[in-house]
């Protein structure tokens, strides 16, 4: 067994154990007892969803909430679209609904979809659980866990209620519950961000939803379909559900007038220091149901004045390569920029973004370092990842040897660092780790190089960055790499000094 799937278990038993810890029952309670206390609470939803689920309840109920229980338990045929915002508990308060329903009775055949089969597991792992493990469900329905037809993916409780988690283009064949068709059809998570920059992604995700899925059901049976989800696009499939919806319920973290909307759980001071930790189109897309248009994520560009260079404790010379070897349109740019951070704020102090010879690029290194000349200590970079590297190590490196030479008669040097480190998605990895220094006012372009048309064109690329990529993002992947470079340094336990450059050449192999 993989220590994978051993801790996955040993998270199970822990989750079980602790599930079964908080939902112990009074051992005096008579059957009788039992059996009034169970009809009681029963004719009231929340009551009911508080005795059975103090693990999940630990807060009160916020109105939104309460009114959306009360609007699925009141109509049997119904459709409901939940965009809660993140940390609003919609997939909760849906599984407590839906177990009341499920165990008083009112629906007998469950489905539950997701994005991807491994995410539809994970959102009924706690149907399964709380069926498995909850002390007062089991008190007073029963047993539930059937073996023989228990599995992650599927399982028929011994009442008859039938669960499965079926992944977004899964056949629904079999889905019936002996003569009972689904009767509930629960969507979570349909909808993801990268799906979302592809319409074909989501045309045939809906297209599933609706001729395979949906279609399932028995029209003579009344059926609950609940889709939670966020708007995180303009064309998304929980946008498409909401239009046929019966509701489409909106709330966000904090109501029109700015306040949270449910403050027994997210005070306003967890909000702010929640909403600091991440960009603005981040924040509206997960937690406002605003997704942001493209070319909105840096609305402005603040130029200021640079401190003196003497007062940084070391830049770093960044390079973005590209392998066109022309000036032409038709190719890509190159993009080579100093940048320093002094306390907290990133300064862009000067650079190139232009389309040019591969030996141009390397020259803008030297460039760069003379400008600096020996102001303060200098670090070069330049990103090779595994596909660019076969390009790193037969044609850049010659260059750099040549023009080595050339430096050394000048006693001047050039060592330039590959920055072989793995990234992330461009799009989002730019918009992550800049956009919120650009909103705090911490991103500082330098103000003396504002009519230079590299400048120009890195704040052209700043302005029109959009997640879909629609206009070139070299300037601004590059500023990134030099911000991730910087505070790498910075926050590293050994203290940052300046490296000979014997020393940097035989500790570092893609050295050029």
């Amino acid at each position: 067994m993989k220590a994978t799937e051993k801790q996955a278990i040993k998270n199970w038993f822990s989750y079980h154990k602790d599930l079964a810890e908080s939902t112990h029952i009074d051992v005096s309670m008579s059957y009788t007892d039992i059996q009034l206390h169970k009809a009681k609470i029963e004719r009231d939803p929340i009551e009911w969803m508080t005795y059975f689920f103090p693990k999940y309840a630990s807060y009160p109920f916020a109105p939104f909430q309460r009114m959306a229980v009360k609007r699925i338990v009141e109509n049997n045929e119904w459709f409901e679209v939940l965009s809660w915002s993140r940390s609003l508990a919609k997939s909760t308060v849906t599984m407590m609904t839906v177990l009341y329903l499920t165990l008083t009775g009112r629906k007998k055949n469950v489905i539950l979809t997701s994005n991807s089969k491994d995410n539809a597991v994970r959102l009924l792992d706690p149907y399964r659980a709380n069926l498995e493990g909850n002390g007062r469900l089991i008190a007073y329905y029963g047993e539930q866990m059937s073996l023989g037809s228990w599995k992650e993916d599927e399982f028929i409780t011994k009442s008859g209620i039938a669960f499965r988690a079926l992944g977004a283009g899964q056949s629904p064949r079999g889905s019936r519950n002996e003569a009972f068709r689904p009767d509930i059809f629960l969507v979570d998570d349909f909808d993801t961000d990268e799906d979302c920059r592809n319409p074909d992604i989501i045309e045939k995700r809906w297209d599933w939803w609706e001729r395979a899925l949906y279609p399932c059901r028995d029209p003579a049976t009344p059926t609950l379909t609940i889709f939670c989800g966020n708007i995180i696009a303009k064309d998304c499939c929980v946008v498409r559900a909401a239009k046929m919806a019966n509701h489409h319920d909106v709330i966000n973290i904090r109501d029109k007038n700015g306040h949270s909307s449910w403050p027994e759980k997210n005070s306003e001071e967890a909000i702010d220091a929640t909403l600091s930790k991440i960009s603005t189109k981040a924040a509206q897309g997960e937690y406002f149901n605003n997704p942001i248009s493209d070319g909105e994520v840096f609305k402005n560009c603040l130029f200021g004045k640079i401190p003196p260079l003497h007062k940084f404790k070391f830049l770093v010379v960044y390079g973005d390569p590209a392998p066109s070897e022309n000036k032409s349109k038709a190719s890509s740019t190159k993009a080579v920029w100093l940048c320093g951070k002094l306390n907290g704020v990133l300064y862009i102090i000067k650079g190139f973004l232009d389309r040019g010879l591969n030996k141009d690029f390397i020259e803008w290194y030297v460039q760069l370092n003379d400008y600096v000349e020996e102001r303060t200590n200098i670090y070069n970079y330049m990103e090779n990842n595994k596909l660019q590297d076969p390009f790193f190590q037969q044609v850049f490196k010659p260059i750099v040897a040549e023009r080595r030479k050339e430096l050394e008669k000048e006693g001047k040097t050039l060592n330039i660092l590959a920055d072989t480190k793995k990234k992330t998605d461009k799009a989002t990895r730019i918009e992550a780790n800049l956009e919120p220094l650009s909103r705090l006012g911490k991103l500082v372009f330098n103000e003396k190089e504002k009519d230079c048309p590299h400048m120009k064109r890195l704040v052209d690329q700043f302005l029109l960055f959009s997640l879909n990529l629609k206009y070139p993002a070299d300037g601004p992947d590059c500023i990134e790499g030099a911000n991730r470079i910087i505070d790498d340094k910075i926050y590293s336990d050994r203290p940052i000094d300046v490296i000979a450059t014997k020393k940097i050449a035989h500790k570092n192999s893609r050295r050029l």
